[in-house]
């Protein structure tokens, strides 16, 4: 579904992401872990198209989408949550997840959809007419995630969903993933410094430090290495 080779990536004339190769296939869940700072936000900003490519190439779904707008990818399938909470905080629940689905015209897919969403997340459904803005960072992330849904995405990029959160509200949402991965085909790129919360779920693991891919591991061999901190 996605393949990154050799991606050079950075902010102005700064590059900050080097010779990054990552590839997620259907139905897999992508780990790539490392410290803020390590290059893992920039490296799917530039996927997404909202950072530039300085060097190298993004395929998705068969395509090449290097330096692709940021608004034709997501129509083609990708979806991003970023870190820092992201809900319209002025409107309810349900206008959140209906403007996640604005882009598709499939008005029974987006129904399907919403129904989905409702079903992962049954507190939405008590909550819908909530102002988004005045919900725990916990709801507020089932919220932005459910709004990436709705857009029918065929790869969700995570980035670093534990951070702040309950660890079982991070059970909750990690496990929903899961089953999207494994029941849709979804395509999952997971940003996470939580190594712990994310051997849960990945099926491989990339480690990225000082802006470069410096292991690729199944979630095997990573769960059998007795300390991470050389890793990071």
């Amino acid at each position: 579904m996605l393949t990154v080779d050799q991606l050079q990536a950075g902010y102005g004339r700064k590059q900050v992401v080097f010779d990054v190769d990552l590839r997620v296939d259907e139905g897999e869940i992508l780990g790539v872990l490392g410290h803020n700072g390590s290059g893992k936000s920039t490296t799917i900003r530039t996927i997404l198209g909202i950072n530039k490519a300085f060097g190298g190439r993004i395929t998705f779904d068969g395509r090449d989408v290097t330096n692709a707008r940021s608004r034709a990818n997501v129509k083609a399938g990708m979806a991003m949550i970023p870190s820092e909470r992201f809900v319209f905080a002025d409107l309810s629940v349900t206008d959140n997840l209906l403007l996640g689905g604005a882009n598709d015209h499939d008005e029974d897919r987006r129904a399907r959809r919403f129904e989905l969403v409702r079903e992962l997340f049954p507190i939405l459904v008590d909550r819908s007419n909530q102002a988004a803005g005045t919900m725990s960072g916990g709801q507020q992330r089932m919220v932005s995630l459910g709004m990436a849904l709705m857009a029918s995405p065929k790869l969700l990029m995570l980035d670093e969903p534990s951070l702040g959160l309950a660890p079982a509200v991070v059970q909750q949402i990690f496990g929903t993933v899961r089953r999207l991965a494994d029941t849709d085909g979804l395509a999952v790129l997971l940003l996470e410094q939580n190594v712990g919360q994310a051997l849960n779920i990945v099926d491989r693991c990339s480690v990225m430090r000082s802006g470069r891919v410096i292991l690729e591991e199944s979630v095997d061999e990573m769960r059998a290495r007795e300390s991470y901190w050389e890793l990071f």
